[in-house]
């Protein structure tokens, strides 16, 4: 059946501008880091986009590595585009990064202008387009001086490939320098993408400081801390999840946050909120984020997640208990 964008998908959903820039992106974005490989249903894949831009959702994040096997994110995430979004390209937000390993030999990771515009050319054959909305440096490399990766990315907005250029996973010196270099060449950095959750708060120490003060936007992932901070984990740990395969969540983690997950749920349902939707807000809280970046394995999770904006303010009483919570 041929797709049709809701009509009122603009009328509910919040958009925040990107530092200083001009681009605005969604409260919640929706990454594709899982379930969009060839080893998932490309049918509830597309569900899932369809659903997130009927909500307002239109930024959709990928890197080359994204599946698995790496690439295959991105090779049906072009399908589902060709198929269901190409009227509504303009409306969309869509990028993607390089920094990971994608190919053998010295050439297929880290942060070389090989490598990264290499990366970008087969990531736009992947997808289909002609260019990227934001294109990213996934880490930055020990090996490779900071202002080959960033010349790089300037490389990639003049060749007309990329329309804005971003970082992931830099610490604080590094960003400002980067932001340093990318200024000078007259490609600004637009937006940092850092790992950042109740359970995960080290760009509290310095980098958002850094941020505000070269008007770089940010957009955290894993704002869930892998699944830890929803519903599923309150009362052990279920079969398929992805803390019994072990996949990025160990099964220690889980046992070592149980106290402080059942202590946080009570505070979400005291907010009418589940504990999904509280720790996404309490990462929007600061204004210095731009979007949350979520991931999803089902439209039940999107309307979920959507549904925290509803309620993204926390009284002085309720930030305490939750401090107290995380610090306990």
């Amino acid at each position: 059946m041929t797709y049709i964008a809701g009509e009122n998908r603009y009328e509910t959903m919040k958009y925040n501008r990107c530092g200083k820039w001009g681009l605005k992106l969604p409260a919640i974005s929706l990454g594709l880091w899982h379930n969009f490989g060839d080893i998932d249903t490309i049918e509830n894949g597309r569900a899932m986009l369809r659903r997130a831009f009927d909500l307002g959702i239109t930024h959709f994040d990928l890197a080359n590595n994204y599946g698995p096997p790496p690439g295959s994110a991105e090779e049906n995430f072009g399908k589902i585009l060709k198929q269901d979004f190409g009227p509504y390209r303009d409306e969309l937000i869509i990028s993607t990064k390089a920094g990971y390993l994608m190919w053998p030999g010295p050439y297929g990771e880290w942060g070389s202008r090989k490598y990264l515009l290499s990366s970008l050319d087969q990531s736009l054959k992947r997808m289909g387009l002609e260019y990227v909305d934001i294109f990213y440096s996934h880490r930055p490399d020990p090996e490779t001086p900071i202002e080959e990766t960033m010349k790089a990315l300037d490389q990639a907005v003049r060749s007309g490939k990329a329309l804005y250029v971003a970082i992931s996973n830099y610490p604080a010196d590094m960003t400002r320098e980067a932001a340093r270099i990318l200024k000078e060449l007259g490609t600004p950095c637009l937006i940092h993408q850092p790992k950042y959750s109740m359970f995960v708060r080290w760009v509290e120490d310095e980098l958002l400081d850094v941020l505000e003060e070269e008007g770089i936007g940010c957009i955290p992932f894993s704002p869930l801390a892998q699944g830890l901070l929803t519903d599923r984990y309150l009362n052990g740990i279920p079969e398929g999840s992805r803390a019994t395969r072990e996949i990025f969540l160990k099964k220690e983690h889980v046992g070592s946050a149980h106290d402080k997950i059942v202590k946080l749920n009570e505070i979400a349902q005291l907010r009418g909120q589940s504990l999904a939707q509280m720790a996404l807000a309490w990462v929007l809280k600061d204004k210095r984020i731009t979007s949350v970046l979520i991931g999803a394995s089902s439209v039940k999770q999107i309307d979920d997640n959507v549904g925290t904006l509803k309620n993204t303010g926390f009284s002085d009483e309720e930030s305490q208990l939750i401090e107290e919570v995380l610090k306990g």
